[in-house]
Protein backbone atom coordinates (compact mmCIF):
# COMPACT_ATOMS: atom_id res chain seq x y z
CA UNK A 1 0.00 0.00 0.00
CA UNK A 2 1.07 4.02 -0.51
CA UNK A 3 2.37 6.03 2.02
CA UNK A 4 2.59 9.56 2.48
CA UNK A 5 5.62 9.44 4.08
CA UNK A 6 9.17 10.10 2.02
CA UNK A 7 9.88 6.07 2.52
CA UNK A 8 8.19 3.12 1.80
CA UNK A 9 9.05 -0.08 3.50
CA UNK A 10 10.62 -2.80 1.10
CA UNK A 11 8.81 -6.19 0.59
CA UNK A 12 11.28 -8.96 0.28
CA UNK A 13 8.86 -11.42 -0.56
CA UNK A 14 6.60 -9.98 2.00
CA UNK A 15 8.69 -9.50 4.95
CA UNK A 16 8.60 -6.36 5.55
CA UNK A 17 12.81 -6.02 5.38
CA UNK A 18 14.65 -3.12 4.59
CA UNK A 19 13.34 0.88 3.80
CA UNK A 20 13.84 2.63 0.38
CA UNK A 21 13.52 6.10 -0.72
CA UNK A 22 11.46 7.24 -3.04
CA UNK A 23 14.15 9.32 -4.58
CA UNK A 24 15.95 6.91 -5.42
CA UNK A 25 14.20 5.74 -8.39
CA UNK A 26 15.81 4.12 -11.18
CA UNK A 27 15.19 2.11 -14.20
CA UNK A 28 16.63 0.06 -17.38
CA UNK A 29 15.68 -1.39 -19.91
CA UNK A 30 17.16 -5.41 -20.27
CA UNK A 31 17.01 -6.93 -23.56
CA UNK A 32 14.97 -10.36 -23.63
CA UNK A 33 13.82 -12.71 -25.53
CA UNK A 34 10.54 -10.97 -25.20
CA UNK A 35 11.71 -7.49 -26.11
CA UNK A 36 13.34 -4.50 -24.00
CA UNK A 37 11.80 -5.52 -20.70
CA UNK A 38 11.84 -2.23 -18.29
CA UNK A 39 12.82 -2.89 -14.47
CA UNK A 40 12.04 -0.34 -12.27
CA UNK A 41 13.52 -0.04 -8.62
CA UNK A 42 12.98 2.09 -5.86
CA UNK A 43 15.34 1.69 -2.60
CA UNK A 44 15.93 -1.96 -2.28
CA UNK A 45 12.81 -3.15 -4.45
CA UNK A 46 11.91 -4.12 -7.80
CA UNK A 47 8.57 -1.86 -8.26
CA UNK A 48 8.16 -2.19 -11.95
CA UNK A 49 8.99 -4.56 -14.71
CA UNK A 50 7.30 -3.88 -18.20
CA UNK A 51 7.20 -4.85 -21.52
CA UNK A 52 7.29 -3.00 -24.66
CA UNK A 53 3.90 -1.16 -25.38
CA UNK A 54 2.28 -2.26 -22.12
CA UNK A 55 -0.81 -1.25 -21.86
CA UNK A 56 -0.51 0.35 -18.41
CA UNK A 57 3.40 1.63 -18.70
CA UNK A 58 3.51 4.67 -16.25
CA UNK A 59 4.81 7.94 -17.04
CA UNK A 60 8.74 8.69 -17.86
CA UNK A 61 8.88 10.74 -14.53
CA UNK A 62 7.42 8.43 -12.48
CA UNK A 63 10.33 5.71 -13.74
CA UNK A 64 13.46 7.89 -12.31
CA UNK A 65 16.63 7.94 -13.44
CA UNK A 66 18.04 5.70 -16.86
CA UNK A 67 20.67 3.61 -15.38
CA UNK A 68 22.84 0.97 -16.78
CA UNK A 69 21.50 -2.53 -16.19
CA UNK A 70 25.48 -3.61 -14.56
CA UNK A 71 25.08 -0.29 -13.31
CA UNK A 72 23.04 -1.26 -10.02
CA UNK A 73 23.04 -4.87 -8.28
CA UNK A 74 19.50 -4.85 -7.58
CA UNK A 75 18.72 -4.39 -11.25
CA UNK A 76 21.73 -6.64 -12.57
CA UNK A 77 20.22 -9.18 -10.01
CA UNK A 78 16.60 -8.78 -11.81
CA UNK A 79 18.26 -9.27 -15.35
CA UNK A 80 20.17 -12.30 -14.39
CA UNK A 81 17.25 -13.68 -12.90
CA UNK A 82 14.78 -12.77 -15.48
CA UNK A 83 17.34 -14.52 -18.13
CA UNK A 84 17.32 -17.65 -16.41
CA UNK A 85 13.54 -17.90 -15.89
CA UNK A 86 13.30 -17.24 -19.93
CA UNK A 87 15.71 -20.13 -20.45
CA UNK A 88 13.87 -22.41 -18.61
CA UNK A 89 16.44 -22.45 -15.97
CA UNK A 90 14.79 -20.77 -13.02
CA UNK A 91 11.16 -21.47 -11.89
CA UNK A 92 10.66 -18.65 -8.94
CA UNK A 93 12.38 -15.38 -8.22
CA UNK A 94 14.22 -14.36 -5.11
CA UNK A 95 13.98 -10.35 -5.61
CA UNK A 96 12.56 -8.31 -3.14
CA UNK A 97 9.64 -6.32 -4.85
CA UNK A 98 7.19 -3.90 -3.29
CA UNK A 99 3.88 -2.89 -5.33
CA UNK A 100 1.42 0.30 -4.08
CA UNK A 101 -2.02 -0.80 -5.09
CA UNK A 102 -5.48 -0.20 -3.50
CA UNK A 103 -6.51 -2.74 -0.73
CA UNK A 104 -8.18 -4.74 -3.37
CA UNK A 105 -5.23 -4.67 -5.86
CA UNK A 106 -2.86 -5.99 -3.12
CA UNK A 107 -5.19 -8.66 -1.99
CA UNK A 108 -5.29 -9.93 -6.15
CA UNK A 109 -1.32 -9.35 -6.35
CA UNK A 110 -0.82 -11.38 -3.16
CA UNK A 111 -2.59 -14.20 -4.37
CA UNK A 112 -0.44 -14.07 -7.83
CA UNK A 113 2.29 -14.68 -6.24
CA UNK A 114 1.02 -17.76 -4.87
CA UNK A 115 0.57 -19.44 -8.03
CA UNK A 116 2.92 -22.21 -8.50
CA UNK A 117 4.94 -22.00 -11.51
CA UNK A 118 3.61 -24.23 -14.25
CA UNK A 119 0.00 -23.60 -12.75
CA UNK A 120 -2.89 -21.62 -14.15
CA UNK A 121 -5.82 -20.30 -12.52
CA UNK A 122 -8.76 -18.36 -13.54
CA UNK A 123 -10.19 -14.92 -12.57
CA UNK A 124 -13.23 -16.39 -11.45
CA UNK A 125 -11.34 -18.48 -9.36
CA UNK A 126 -9.38 -15.79 -7.78
CA UNK A 127 -12.87 -14.10 -7.00
CA UNK A 128 -14.30 -16.84 -5.25
CA UNK A 129 -10.73 -16.96 -2.92
CA UNK A 130 -11.97 -13.25 -2.35
CA UNK A 131 -15.37 -14.49 -1.22
CA UNK A 132 -17.89 -13.09 -4.47
CA UNK A 133 -16.98 -14.97 -8.02
CA UNK A 134 -18.84 -11.67 -9.30
CA UNK A 135 -15.79 -9.60 -8.49
CA UNK A 136 -14.28 -11.71 -11.43
CA UNK A 137 -13.73 -8.81 -13.73
CA UNK A 138 -12.38 -6.76 -10.76
CA UNK A 139 -10.15 -8.92 -10.26
CA UNK A 140 -9.45 -9.33 -14.51
CA UNK A 141 -8.97 -5.32 -14.04
CA UNK A 142 -6.02 -5.79 -11.15
CA UNK A 143 -4.76 -8.61 -12.66
CA UNK A 144 -4.13 -6.05 -15.74
CA UNK A 145 -2.48 -3.47 -13.32
CA UNK A 146 0.05 -5.94 -11.86
CA UNK A 147 2.87 -3.41 -12.02
CA UNK A 148 5.34 -6.32 -11.84
CA UNK A 149 4.59 -8.70 -14.91
CA UNK A 150 6.65 -12.38 -14.74
CA UNK A 151 8.17 -11.87 -11.52
CA UNK A 152 4.15 -11.85 -9.90
CA UNK A 153 2.83 -14.04 -12.29
CA UNK A 154 -0.38 -12.52 -13.70
CA UNK A 155 0.41 -14.88 -16.66
CA UNK A 156 -0.65 -17.83 -15.01
CA UNK A 157 -4.57 -16.52 -15.11
CA UNK A 158 -6.67 -17.32 -18.04
CA UNK A 159 -10.45 -17.36 -19.35
CA UNK A 160 -12.71 -19.27 -17.22
CA UNK A 161 -12.61 -21.81 -20.12
CA UNK A 162 -8.80 -22.04 -20.46
CA UNK A 163 -8.54 -19.33 -23.10
CA UNK A 164 -5.69 -16.93 -23.14
CA UNK A 165 -7.26 -13.63 -22.02
CA UNK A 166 -6.00 -9.69 -22.07
CA UNK A 167 -2.15 -9.59 -20.98
CA UNK A 168 -0.36 -6.07 -20.41
CA UNK A 169 2.23 -7.12 -22.63
CA UNK A 170 0.25 -8.72 -25.13
CA UNK A 171 -1.48 -11.88 -26.03
CA UNK A 172 1.75 -13.69 -27.61
CA UNK A 173 4.15 -12.99 -24.94
CA UNK A 174 1.76 -14.67 -22.76
CA UNK A 175 1.44 -17.36 -24.36
CA UNK A 176 5.21 -17.64 -24.34
CA UNK A 177 5.67 -17.13 -20.82
CA UNK A 178 3.54 -20.44 -20.25
CA UNK A 179 5.33 -21.87 -22.89
CA UNK A 180 8.45 -21.65 -20.75
CA UNK A 181 6.42 -23.58 -17.71
CA UNK A 182 4.45 -25.70 -19.21
CA UNK A 183 5.61 -29.11 -17.53
CA UNK A 184 8.13 -31.54 -19.80
CA UNK A 185 5.51 -34.55 -20.39
CA UNK A 186 2.78 -31.95 -21.60
CA UNK A 187 5.06 -30.86 -24.15
CA UNK A 188 6.23 -34.47 -24.57
CA UNK A 189 2.57 -35.66 -25.68
CA UNK A 190 2.05 -32.74 -27.49
CA UNK A 191 5.29 -33.75 -30.51
CA UNK A 192 2.92 -37.20 -31.22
Amino acid sequence: MSTDTDTDMDTDAGTGAGVGSRTDVRHAVVETSLGGLTVVASGGAITGLYFPHHWYMPSDTSLGRRVDVHEDPLITQAAAQLGEYLDGERTAFDLPTRTNGDAFQERVWAMLREIPFGATTTYGELAERLGNKALAQSVGQAVGHNPISIIVACHRVVGSNGKLTGFAGGLARKQRLLEIEEPRAVKEARLF
